[in-house]
């Protein structure tokens, strides 16, 4: 597929190498997105993954997680930032703050994150479909524990990620070698070490479940989705 328009890139920025934000704007019918990134998305698709059922699907998430919540939105994407700059900058209270989750304390200290968000008070922090791309080295369980940790009680969290619970192993060994191909690999995690992630938060009902599971909406399409992904929102407690 070719495009007249590129998005406009940042300074110091590589179109050739794909980005995760960028093949997921892809997947979500974005326009936001470069050849390399729909090259790895159209790679992704040939899989019986079907990670643009699983985009809509943690889309669809988010939606209905987000309800009750409000968020503040952080990438370390560049050119997603500058988009989302711009469909933004007419809001009061929404900054988009460029940082990397595997740094959560250059997150939280952030002077644009800090100039919005009271940390002292209750606030959500959204983490859909990116501790997945997280190795065991760089330890998930910390990240979110550095989270828990300068959150406030009442606090919520929300997370959603794809498990190696039920999942065919073929096809995920054939996704996996789809995504290390692009420079992104990826760790899929058991239901356990999923739900020791919500370690000091009290979940949500229905729980950790497959995310059309999560509190339907009427037209929920709750087809089971080829590759296990789950989510939950979970209340930290007092």
């Amino acid at each position: 597929m070719t495009r007249k328009h590129e998005p406009r890139v940042a300074e110091g920025v590589d179109v050739t190498r794909p980005s995760i934000a960028r093949i997921y704007d892809y997947l979500l019918f974005g326009k936001d997105n470069f050849a390399a990134d729909r090259a790895a998305a159209d790679k992704l698709m040939q899989s019986r993954l079907d990670p643009r059922r699983l985009a809509l699907a943690n889309r669809a998430f988010l939606r209905r997680a987000v309800r009750f919540l409000a968020r503040v939105y952080v990438d370390h994407d560049p050119i997603v930032v500058a988009h989302n700059d711009a469909l933004l900058a007419t809001g009061d209270g929404v900054v988009t703050v460029r940082a990397d989750v595997r740094e959560p304390d250059a997150v939280l200290d952030s002077d644009a994150l800090n100039g919005c968000l009271d940390l002292g008070r209750p606030v959500a922090v959204l983490l859909l479909s990116v501790l997945h791309f997280i190795s065991c080295d760089e330890d998930a369980p910390g990240i979110v524990a550095t989270f828990r940790e300068r959150m406030a009680p009442g606090s919520y969290l929300v997370i959603s990620i794809g498990t190696s619970d039920g999942a065919d192993s073929e096809m995920l060994a054939e996704a996996t070698t789809t995504y290390a191909g692009a420079r992104m690999p990826f760790t899929l995690r058991s239901r356990g070490q999923i739900l020791d992630l919500f370690k000091g938060f009290d979940l949500v009902e229905p729980g950790l479940v497959s995310l059309p599971e999560w509190r339907p909406d009427f037209n929920t399409d709750r087809t089971p989705l080829n590759g296990p992904t789950v989510g939950a929102v979970a209340r930290l407690a007092a």
